[in-house]
């Protein structure tokens, strides 16, 4: 069952109530110690890489998944950035969602940079102190972790 599948067989079960939905993705850095950012197809916004994590997936899986269908880019999963919990999410057309994120640090190991023009509008590597505003403040949390972590 795809991530689609599975979530609107969910929504058929509870509507818009709220539901907990995990999720994987990260962090990208090209060799000037720029992020890899993704303008999303579904709100025109700025974000991290990653998704939800389907049925029989680990999170490892489902951020090399993940990122290779909105990225074009085959990556090697790292060291664990953070495990995210507290942030909820309403979605336009009203379904309600607590959304669990593990971030990884992410190694590109082959593929190109690909931008489908529907999941994905755009790619492009940003200094970490120069994102631009981002989709949600999960992976806002995720930058600043990052930025704390390393020195700037």
């Amino acid at each position: 069952m795809s991530e689609k599948d599975y979530i609107q067989w969910i929504r058929s079960k509870v509507g818009h109530e709220r539901i907990m939905l995990v999720h994987a993705g990260g962090c990208i850095f090209n060799d000037d110690g720029e992020i890899l950012l993704q303008r999303r197809g579904d709100n025109n916004k700025w974000g991290l890489p990653g998704g939800t994590i389907e049925l029989d997936e680990t999170p490892q899986m489902a951020a090399i998944r993940e990122v290779k269908e909105e990225t074009g880019l085959d990556v090697e999963v790292g060291e664990l950035i953070g495990i995210y919990t507290d942030f909820e999410v309403e979605c336009p057309n009203g379904d309600k969602f607590q959304s669990i994120m593990m971030a990884y640090y992410l190694s590109v190991a082959g593929g190109e940079l690909i931008c489908d023009n529907e999941e994905t509008l755009e790619l492009k590597y940003f200094p970490l102190n120069d994102v631009p505003p981002l989709c949600c403040k999960q992976h806002q949390q995720i930058i600043n972790d990052i930025k704390q972590s390393k020195a700037f």
